[in-house]
Order: C-alpha cells, then sequence, then structure tokens
C-alpha cells in the first residue's frame, strides 16, 4: 500500500513538468495535424512519431495524472477562493449547456430526414440522394442517408448526456437519497462524482481511445505497448480510416461514432469536476445555495407544474 501511494505522489510531482513539456514543445505531439503527405525522409518521420506520441499519451498514466493533479489544484485554490471555484462550476456547466443545447437540434435534424427519406423513397421511388451547397455535389444512395440517421441519435446521446444531468433530466432510482438531509445530499453527491463517475469515465475512455484509433490508423495500436515501441513502429504510421459499412451503398463512416465515444467521455468526466465542485460549495454554504447559478431550461410561464416530472 505505502508503494501505491509513493507512485501516485510521485506521478502528480512529475505531472508538473510533463505538463509544462507539453505546453513548451507541441510540435512533438501536434506536428502531425499538418499532415506528412508533402513531407519526405527525416521530417516526415518526425511527424508521424509526433502521432504516435499523441496516441500513447492520450490513453497514458501520465495524461491522467495531468488531468487529476490539475483537478487537485483548482479544487485547492477554490477551497481558499470560492467566488473562483463558483466561477469555474457556472463555466463547466455553461460549456455542458451549449454543447447540450446546439447538439439537441440533431433531433429534430433526424425527425426531418427520415421524413424525407419516406416520401422519396415510398411515393417518389428515388434510388439516391444528391446535395450541392456551394456547388458541392455530393450523391449517395438513400440507404446511406437512412443508415445516418444513428449518428444523429448518437450525437444527442453522447453530446447531450451532461446538458441533461446538468439539467436534472436523467432518470434515477432514489430510495435513500430524498429523505435524507441537504448536508448529507451534498456528502453523496461529492462521493459519487469522485469514486463513480471519474473512474467509470476514465475505464470508458481507456477503452474509447484505442478503439478510436484502431480504426483511423495502421499499424493497429495497443494499449499495452510502450511509448519506444510506438516510436519504432512509427515508420509503417498510415492512416487507415474505417470506410466499411453494413451494407453496399449504406453509412460508412462510423469512425464518427468512436469520435462520439471519446468526446462524451471528456464531457462526462468535466461535468463529474463541476459537480464535485457545485456540491461542495453547496455542503460549505448551506441550504440557501441549492441551485445557485444552475442555468435550468424553463418551459415557460404557466408551466411549472410540468417541469422536472420527466
Amino acid at each position: 500500500m505505502f508503494d501505491g501511494i509513493l507512485w501516485a505522489l510521485e506521478n502528480i510531482a512529475m505531472s508538473f513538468y510533463n505538463l509544462g513539456y507539453a505546453i513548451t514543445h507541441p510540435g512533438e505531439w501536434l506536428a502531425w495535424l499538418g499532415g506528412w503527405a508533402q513531407a519526405e525522409g527525416d521530417r516526415a518521420l518526425e511527424i508521424k512519431q509526433s502521432l504516435a506520441r499523441f496516441i500513447y499519451y492520450g490513453g497514458s498514466v501520465e495524461f491522467f495524472f495531468v488531468i487529476f493533479t490539475t483537478f487537485l489544484v483548482l479544487t485547492v485554490i477554490g477551497f481558499w477562493k470560492r467566488d473562483f471555484l463558483w466561477a469555474l462550476v457556472r463555466g463547466l456547466e455553461g460549456v455542458a449547456n451549449g454543447v447540450g443545447r446546439f447538439f439537441a437540434w440533431a433531433g429534430l435534424i433526424m425527425v426531418l430526414q427520415q421524413i424525407m427519406i419516406v416520401f422519396l423513397q415510398r411515393i417518389f421511388r428515388v434510388a439516391e440522394i444528391s446535395i450541392g451547397p456551394m456547388g458541392l455535389g455530393f450523391t449517395q444512395d438513400l440507404s446511406w442517408f437512412s443508415e445516418e440517421l444513428k449518428l444523429y441519435n448518437a450525437m444527442i446521446v453522447a453530446l447531450c448526456v451532461t446538458y441533461t444531468f446538468v439539467q436534472g433530466g436523467h432518470v434515477r432510482v432514489d430510495l435513500v437519497y430524498s429523505a435524507v438531509s441537504h448536508r448529507t445530499k451534498r456528502i453523496i453527491d461529492m462521493f459519487g462524482s469522485i469514486f463513480f463517475m471519474m473512474p467509470a469515465t476514465v475505464l470508458t475512455w481507456m477503452y474509447a481511445w484505442y478503439f478510436l484509433w484502431r480504426h483511423l490508423v495502421t499499424p493497429n495500436p495497443n494499449a499495452g505497448a510502450t511509448l519506444d515501441r510506438m516510436m519504432m513502429q512509427a515508420r509503417a504510421l498510415r492512416w487507415n480510416v474505417e470506410t466499411i459499412g453494413f451494407s453496399p451503398n449504406g453509412f460508412n463512416a462510423y469512425f464518427l461514432f468512436k469520435i462520439l465515444l471519446v468526446s462524451y467521455c471528456a464531457l462526462v468526466f468535466i461535468q463529474a469536476m463541476a459537480f464535485f465542485w457545485r456540491s461542495y460549495l453547496e455542503l460549505v454554504e448551506g441550504e440557501e445555495s441549492a441551485g445557485k447559478h444552475l442555468d435550468k431550461d424553463s418551459l415557460g410561464e404557466g408551466e411549472e407544474a410540468y417541469e422536472g416530472t420527466h
């Protein structure tokens, strides 16, 4: 146990150096963003190695401790300056609300597109749809647009999850929570944020991160591979974006679902931090602070009785 505590403390201490190094040497892990199609020789290898580093560190212990240490530092500062912590809560909840409110419109697009598909397929017997905004032609089989509807649904699930959490819209089975005091509720919320939301999100991230990159590049990244091994494989690294559909003319951009899964993990972890901080602030400031600065949607005047009943 002592060795485990020492290991964690060493990684926390090293996270300051790792974060500083990453900020001051962005080319070592972001050079691949410019592409390597035109690069040759050693320069092409350096760019590929930067992508290998990005993949490795995205699922590494070092990255976890950079995020965890940042959370600890911000929390300590917030214990000293509550206004600073409230600003973080408002900012992170604002991100959740903003992202969720924007991508919630995918639901409307999904419904309209489904109606269009039914009319074109059943009434006009159209086999394909062509879209040409600003002279850019895009033609796909009708089945492609039909299968694409799943992407809109995935956007709503992955990108609106924290928005729904902030709004209190998730279904919950409450056997104890509603019967306890305000102080006990906040302690339960803090415990849940640290010991349930964060660990579950980290585990899902570890799966989602390598699941994503195995469908984007080859050779396939391995979660157990060392950095040295990935550097050795970098010379053979190339893009191999998944474009396989479930049907011959069906939707073929399923790699977007993997990106959504990674985005989901990031949003939930950020919301776990915000929820922990909000719970702490409502704990120390008392019951009158419950819901303070909370930007909740409203159905409008006279509809209060229906809010929160879903």
